[in-house]
């Protein structure tokens, strides 16, 4: 079965975000368009033969905990090894440090196949990836050797470790100990929960990136330091060497995503765990957000990967399915006639064209913020300086657009398939019950919010949104001189204002000190400046397709921006209502209330 579409996937990043102009840079000598095109087929390869396949499988037999070990399907064997042989963990990384040094947005597309085909599988791979690159970004030399090389083959895992019971999101109340044991190193000793990918069969070490208050530390995130705790020590020759004492103590039990395990994990509980310092001392948040804005990224290319699947598995049941019969012009339905497949109902046409439009403009945001990274990578001063601001501003959207419209996209698609969809027999409800963990995954739709409104887009004096809004207007003013798009570049223009009058009405209540106020409505923010993001991503996919010879495809991308136009960007004036509306509703709702 389809689960992407590689003609849309080859047009976004060939014709939309310029894949072969970045080929020019000197640090991406190394690839040219038919070599990527090799890598983009030996990834779909691999996802149509040992990703795709068991799915399904790995969901009906999920990770298991027992006796403080984790055991998770069998096809992660070979999946593990051979993704570790083709490269994609040490995809990204700088060849110096035994990386492929492969720009991001084809790292990205590559994920994207991947997780399109099974979202269960790229967690492992990205995690791992995470961890290696922040050690080899803030790691001493000695920690690089020491961990880095099989982490970038897989034969050894990496994970991040932040969130605590008693802490949750609140990084600031995290209790996790570092004891100096002046030699170096500390004594590591605490608890954390919703660790993904921290224990399974198929690895022979675990290297964990460990947030721990060394003992005298500032409170807050002020007094966080960051560790490497491996699961067992790693000696000299670069064997696993003897158990540090990182227990699983538990296997939360998910309710999608089952095939990919999510840990307890105990510090210190069973014996010493010892943790290696990574840089320095109380800057741990600081090091960490480097792989907190790459998972954030990551989740909503997951998300999207889901929301395509789903996409695809309702448009082939809608081509399938015979039901009822069309309207004829009397109005009425001709029993005689035999019934019509029901992708020939308007109804479901519609709904066909949320989920195309949504995934297509999911994909596109995700590769418009890999085209920054690989910009910053590229370029120097001034110029690196924008793509950095462009891609800070854009971080919490890719990992909340597609994590919220995404769930959309894949609860509408079971709507297409009626009463199958709700039924086990179909991979649909997988998928919807799949997407439900990315909206909370790296931070809750409610912490991206806030980040946008109160952080991202008041950073620098506004520099951020104002170098977005110059991208935007360069897109405008080129569909404006095209008849088919015009109005889709005034409607662009238009909602854009929408933001400044929204930031008009919210930014003096954070002057006079009443940030409450200025942030109670963030989410409904995000959801404005959101669909404002995605319409641009459209109108640039329109610009894209207005000149392509495949008259078919030119007409689905130019159709689908139509309808993003009318049933989404359309939104944005009621949205722009809500915010600007005086009423403190939710502020004055008191507990008692409720």
């Amino acid at each position: 079965m389809k689960y992407y579409d590689p003609q849309t996937l080859d047009f976004l990043l060939s014709e939309v975000h310029h894949l072969e102009e970045l080929l020019q840079a000197d640090r991406y000598k190394a690839y040219d368009k038919a070599s990527i095109d090799l890598l983009l087929d030996a990834v779909k390869g691999f996802s149509d033969t040992a990703l795709f396949p068991y799915i399904q499988e790995m969901d009906e037999k999920p990770s298991v905990f027992k006796d403080g070990k984790v055991t998770v399907h069998e096809q992660f064997g070979p999946i593990l090894k051979k993704a570790g042989e083709m490269g994609l963990v040490a995809a990204a990384m700088n060849e110096e440090d035994n990386g492929l040094q492969m720009p991001m947005l084809v790292v990205n597309a590559l994920y994207f196949i991947m997780e399109a085909a099974n979202n269960h599988v790229t967690g492992y791979l990205g995690l791992t990836a995470g961890a290696a690159n922040v050690i080899l970004t803030f790691g001493s030399e000695e920690l690089k050797q020491r961990y880095v090389p099989k982490m970038l083959t897989m034969e050894w895992g990496g994970t991040m470790c932040l969130t605590e019971p008693q802490a949750g999101s609140s990084l600031s109340d995290i209790t996790s100990s570092a004891k100096s044991l002046d030699n170096g190193t500390y004594s590591i000793k605490g608890q954390k929960i919703f660790i993904s990918a921290s224990d399974h069969q198929f690895s022979d070490n675990f290297i964990h990136l460990v947030l721990a208050r060394i003992e005298g530390a500032p409170a807050g995130t002020k007094g966080i330091s960051l560790f490497v705790v491996p699961q067992n020590h790693v000696n000299n020759d670069g064997t696993k060497g003897d158990y540090n004492h990182v227990d699983v103590v538990g296997e939360f039990v998910k309710l999608g995503q089952r095939g990919y395990c999510t840990n307890h994990l105990a510090f210190g509980d069973s014996g010493q765990s010892i943790g290696y310092l990574i840089g320095q001392a109380n800057q741990g948040l600081s090091y960490m957000f480097q792989m907190m804005n790459e998972a954030r990224v990551a989740t909503g290319r997951m998300g999207t990967g889901i929301a395509s699947a789903a996409y695809y598995a309702s448009l082939q049941y809608a081509k399938e399915r015979p039901q009822g019969r069309k309207l004829q012009s009397s109005g009425k339905k001709d029993p005689s006639i035999e019934q019509t497949l029901i992708i020939n109902h308007p109804d479901v046409k519609r709904m066909l064209l949320h989920q195309k439009a949504i995934v297509e403009g999911c994909l596109s945001l995700i590769l418009q913020c890999s085209y920054y990274l690989d910009k910053h990578a590229t370029t120097e001063g001034e110029e690196k300086n924008k793509y950095h601001q462009l891609t800070e501003i854009l971080n919490p959207i890719a990992k909340t657009y597609p994590s919220e419209a995404g769930k959309d996209s894949v609860d509408t698609g079971l709507q297409v398939l009626g009463g199958y969809g709700y039924m086990m027999d179909f991979i649909s409800q997988q998928y919807l019950r799949d997407i439900r963990i990315i909206s909370i995954y790296e931070g809750t739709t409610g912490i991206q919010s806030l980040d946008l409104l109160g952080r991202k887009v008041t950073m620098n004096n506004g520099e951020a949104l104002q170098l977005l809004a110059k991208e935007m207007e360069t897109t405008i003013t080129s569909a404006l001189s095209n008849e088919k798009l015009k109005n889709y570049a005034i409607t662009l223009g238009e909602s854009s204002k929408l933001i400044q009058t929204c930031l008009g009405h919210l930014v003096p209540f954070a002057m006079k000190g009443n940030h409450e106020k200025f942030l109670a409505d963030a989410t409904v923010f995000m959801d404005l400046f959101s669909t404002v993001v995605i319409g641009w991503q459209w109108l640039k996919m329109g610009l894209a397709a207005v000149d392509q010879s495949n008259k078919t495809f030119k007409a689905g991308k130019l159709h689908t921006l139509a309808f993003f136009y009318k049933y989404e960007m359309s939104r944005c004036k009621g949205l722009q209502k809500t915010i600007c509306d005086d009423s403190e509703i939710t502020i004055q709702m008191s507990e008692e209330m409720f």
